[in-house]
């Protein structure tokens, strides 16, 4: 069974139309004016805004003759738990070593380093 929690990439690309729009949600031609190029069919669009709401991502309610689309998962929420499985899978769990990991693959500059570290000791 495909899990309902991951998001294919057109999947992704759905939801960062809509988490771009207004939180009282959107139709469709709003949502497809957000979509990057090229743009989906409509039809197409149409069914992966129904495989979300299959996957409980989104919900959609009637308004006049047009149907509003709403996140019903946060871009915060979907990040959280797509880098938690991360770390699990990638780095037994470690965060450390997945910071490590990046710090070594980005190639990082003074600057950059120094923002990091402002950022954990404002957390401690």
């Amino acid at each position: 069974m495909k899990d309902k929690s991951k998001l294919t990439q057109a999947e992704l690309q759905v939801m960062q139309a809509l988490w771009g729009l207004p939180a009282e949600g959107a139709t469709s031609a709003e949502i497809m004016e957000r979509m990057p190029e090229p743009k989906p069919a409509l039809t197409t669009l149409l069914t992966f805004l129904k495989i979300l709401k299959d996957k409980s991502f989104v919900t959609s309610q009637k308004e006049g003759k047009a149907q509003h689309y709403h996140a019903e998962v946060s871009r915060e929420d979907y990040t959280r738990t797509y880098m938690e499985e991360v770390k699990q899978t990638f780095f037994g769990g470690s965060f450390s070593s997945l910071v490590s990991f990046f710090a070594k693959e980005e190639q990082l500059n003074d600057k950059d380093i120094a923002e990091i570290l402002s950022i954990i000791e404002k957390k401690s």
